[in-house]
């Protein structure tokens, strides 16, 4: 196949003979399992280095109206995206704290029958008599019982002091109201 470059080359007889027998002498010393040369592998390409530094680009007015054209859009996109996914989210926010509210609850259940327990051991007859015989607590007489009535009064109190059943004295702080 002829290119440019071999079309345009211009030799003589005696040198075209002379480089042809030169070439078989080469081929005749070369390996011949070598693959004989690329076409064209004598030609040399170069570049020119090219300053581009006072090129200035011209402004586009369409550009800038396309450039928030598309801000917008990923705007609506993402308000979407996330209006889409945050019930989602908020769906399982809500079901961590319900679940850590349960588990705060049964907690506060287990202690308060923890306490009902102590108060019950604390509260008991049997230890209430033991610790009044350790202190040497005697019951009290029927002239100490003071009992007050549920009733309200006339002045607006809930409870009133009434003298002991059997006339007995009215202790001295009860009776200066």
């Amino acid at each position: 196949m002829a290119t440019l470059a071999t079309f345009f080359r211009v030799t003589s007889a005696k040198e075209a003979s002379a480089n042809k027998a030169r070439r078989e002498s080469i081929r005749a010393q070369s390996d011949p399992f070598r693959l004989r040369a690329l076409p064209n592998d004598d030609i040399y390409f170069y570049s020119k280095k090219i300053d581009n530094s006072r090129v200035v680009r011209q402004a586009d007015p369409e550009a800038r109206g396309e450039c928030w054209s598309a801000v917008g859009a990923a705007g609506v996109l993402l308000m979407l995206g996330v209006s889409i996914i945050a019930p989602h989210v908020g769906a399982i926010l809500a079901g961590y704290k319900l679940e850590a509210l349960k588990a705060e609850r049964q907690t506060l259940i287990d202690q308060k029958r923890d306490l009902e327990v102590r108060e019950a051991g604390l509260l008991s007859p049997a230890r209430l008599n033991n610790l009044a015989r350790a202190r040497s607590l005697t019951s009290p007489a029927s002239d100490q019982v003071i009992h007050l009535d549920n009733v309200p009064s006339v002045d607006g109190s809930f409870a009133q002091v009434r003298p002991p059943a059997s006339g007995g004295p009215v202790p001295a702080q009860l009776s200066a109201r």
